[in-house]
């Protein structure tokens, strides 16, 4: 029999001084919490899940909330955890390029803070994002491609288990590899599997220049053609972003280029000769005539919001950009759909943005097709906001390990229950 809400609200104060009821601004997939809870220490979000475990709350961690509405819904929420109270810079060790840095802190206060030095953590990621949310959610952005997403770039976490046991892996220097590797483990987890309290990262020196290479393809082939030069080119690209506004439509492909002014100008140089008609690496794309700029193009970075409509997330092993690619404006033709694709096609990763008047049945149809241009195990489709959102049209390589994961760290599944992660 569930406990009073008095004796849990008693109980979760005991443990939170920050304790307030929840309201509809705090529903996670339409609904609302009894209680919200803002610890400020490790030892307060310790004991706040304790307290939450005891009396068998669904618990929901929360820290900017702007993708709880991404992947499948929860299926409950008793108590939302916010992490915006704890949100330092603990450590920042300038000569061993590593920061220590609480969840709740906002990535553009902490980019501020390490640029000081001229040092950063190689994420494209808003601004007002939580770091916690940033590894939950494995964000990452276009440079993922030369330094990798989270998991890549962690080196040290700190998290608190559904019953609210204190887990510490990893250390403070890059060399340190002391206990179970749990920021991999963690990213891109969705809060399913516990509350991230401080992560630690290993830094890059911010770049001297940078400059975008950018042109323009017929077809979904040339495309592909072009990102596959530009991403396995020794000019050693940052990023190698698409965005392609209607299949069957031309396309365009961004490259980031990274490093000293003078580097930066003749690897542009060099680039843009490379995605120009005429290269030797794409003699019959008839590609416009590469430009370089050093401000991003308009399109750059972003994630095209689905509105009404709904976004599909498409991972894939590069080498089969070109059959995804095919796929998507194959399955637009069948289904009379227009969707907008955008993302690092160079690292195996596409968003697909379908209007609204699609309806589900159309955006199921169009998922299927993609998904079966990808091989088994080597990529998936999933619906993360939108219509139908708790729909994953391919399964995730590894899924099975994963709820076995799951059920280790949260064997009564009271953590983001009904979430999905990988």
């Amino acid at each position: 029999m569930r406990p009073d809400p008095g004796i849990i609200a008693k109980a979760l104060a005991a443990a939170c001084e920050s304790l307030r009821p929840g309201s509809a601004a705090d529903a996670v997939g339409g609904i609302t919490p009894s209680f919200v809870a803002s610890p400020s220490s490790v030892a307060e979000a310790s004991a706040v899940l304790r307290a939450a475990a005891e009396q068998g709350l669904a618990v929901i961690p929360r820290g900017s909330g702007s993708r709880l509405e991404w992947g499948a819904p929860a299926s409950a929420c008793d108590l939302v955890v916010d992490t915006l109270g704890l949100g330092q810079v603990i450590e920042h060790a300038v000569g061993d390029l590593v920061a220590r840095v609480q969840a709740g802190a906002r990535f553009g206060d902490v980019a501020s803070v390490l640029a000081r030095a001229g040092q950063e953590i190689a994420l494209d990621v808003p601004a007002t994002a939580t770091i916690g949310g940033i590894v939950a959610d494995a964000l990452a952005g276009p440079r993922r491609l030369r330094y990798g997403s989270p998991r890549d770039l962690l080196i040290g976490m700190t998290l608190v288990r559904a019953d609210g046991t204190v887990a510490h892996s990893g250390g403070k220097v890059v060399k340190n590899v002391a206990g179970y590797d749990l920021g991999k483990l963690l990213a891109g987890s969705a809060g399913t599997l516990g509350l991230i309290v401080e992560a630690t990262f290993r830094l890059h020196p911010l770049p001297a220049a940078r400059a975008w290479v950018t042109a323009e393809f017929p077809d979904a082939g040339a495309l592909a053609r072009a990102v596959a030069a530009a991403a396995n080119s020794s000019l050693v690209a940052s990023a190698v972003e698409v965005h392609w506004a209607a299949p069957a439509g031309p396309a365009s492909v961004g490259v980031l280029l990274e490093g000293s002014a003078d580097g930066v100008a003749a690897r542009a140089g060099r680039m843009a000769g490379l995605l120009s008609p005429g290269a030797a690496a794409m003699p019959d794309d008839a590609a416009t005539r590469a430009a370089v700029s050093p401000t991003a193009p308009s399109w750059w970075a972003g994630v095209p919001a689905p509105g009404d409509g709904t976004l599909l997330r498409v991972t894939f092993w590069v080498s089969a950009l070109e059959r995804v690619l095919g796929a998507i404006d194959g399955a637009a033709r069948q289904t009379g759909i227009r969707p907008v694709v955008h993302g690092s096609a160079g690292a195996g990763l596409l968003y697909v943005t379908v209007p609204g008047p699609a309806g589900p049945a159309k955006v199921a149809q169009l998922a299927g097709i993609v998904a079966g241009a990808i091989p088994a195990g080597r990529g998936s489709v999933a619906v993360v906001a939108g219509q139908a959102r708790e729909r994953r049209t391919s399964e995730v390589p590894g899924a099975a390990l994963m709820r076995s994961v799951k059920d280790r760290f949260d064997p009564r599944g009271r953590l983001s229950p009904g979430r999905t992660f990988g």
